[in-house]
């Protein structure tokens, strides 16, 4: 059985100096690589099961981006960006690549993990040799947006583990039918408590200020640049939708698999935003896209 070690490096804002913990599965002497990045409030222990599923084939990164679970939080959380966490990712590649080989990786981003993977596949000489998206494409539904905002921004504080673990779940219906264990751990994953014993959720509630200062025009230019990094992508590149996704619509899935690196579309069905990859059967679908 692969169990995972803790370890961090340390990343360069226009803030300063922060320090990104990331969650290492394998073997260390493996030259195949695969990173994955969760969503926008979630953290490295998302990829737990997956990374158990695949640690005999890669040496499995799985970061915590800052401002997240075991990371340091941005002295300005302005700085909450998809930019500076393409930057953070680079830092990190650099520390777990061999640098005397060719380097390469493969990629699996979830929603906001996934934007910051399209992020880094655009760029010229870039090392990802695979790409999977889940749930994530360059059209956000503005809807879906202002959910996602909103509940980022709640600063709420929960008595007891039980009632922080019932929001949880709530906010995260979406994410499809999962067992009482496994809602336990999704939970677990993202509560702590605070010096006052309440339990609170693991990230720095300043992640919510680039959402609020978002206006229509900055809204749109950002869809014009997601477009055009998506249009620049060469790798084979796997788009997974949940069925039922108010984010990634199907009419844009349809667009991400006609242009650019005319992504492969799968669908899971009975799931929303987003597919966690607890399961078996949705495992087995990214196993399949990354060792085919």
């Amino acid at each position: 059985m692969f169990e995972a070690k803790i370890k961090s490096v340390q990343c360069l804002s226009l803030a300063g100096l922060h320090r990104m913990a990331y969650k290492e599965w394998g073997d260390e002497g493996n030259p195949n690589v695969l990173v994955c990045v969760h969503g926008v409030t979630r953290v490295s222990d998302d990829f737990d099961s997956m990374a158990r599923a695949l640690a005999a084939d890669y040496r499995v990164i799985c970061p915590d981006v800052v401002g997240r679970g075991r990371s340091d939080w941005l002295r300005n959380p302005q700085l909450y960006r998809i930019p500076q966490y393409v930057s953070d990712m680079v830092t990190l590649l650099a520390r777990v690549l061999d640098q005397g080989a060719e380097q390469q990786v493969d990629w699996f981003g979830t929603s906001m993990g996934g934007l910051i993977g399209l992020g880094l596949a655009s760029l010229p000489d870039n090392p990802i040799r695979k790409l999977v998206l889940n749930d994530i494409g360059p059209v956000l539904a503005p809807a879906a947006l202002q959910r996602i905002g909103d509940y980022i921004g709640q600063d709420l504080r929960f008595e007891t583990f039980d009632d922080g673990a019932k929001f949880i779940r709530d906010v995260s219906a979406s994410f499809g039918p999962h067992t009482e264990q496994e809602w336990h751990k999704l939970a677990t994953d993202v509560l702590r408590q605070d010096k006052d014993g309440k339990w609170v959720r693991h990230y720095d509630m300043g992640l919510s200020l680039p959402f609020r200062s978002a206006t229509p025009e900055s809204a749109g230019a950002d869809e014009a640049m997601l477009w055009a990094a998506y249009d620049a992508v060469t790798c084979p590149t796997l788009l997974v939708r949940g069925a039922e996704s108010d984010l990634l619509t199907r009419e844009t899935a349809a667009m991400m698999a006609g242009r650019g690196p005319k992504a492969t579309l799968v669908e899971i069905p009975d799931v929303g935003h987003a597919p966690t990859f607890i399961h078996d059967d949705q495992i087995a679908i990214a196993k399949t896209f990354l060792l085919g």
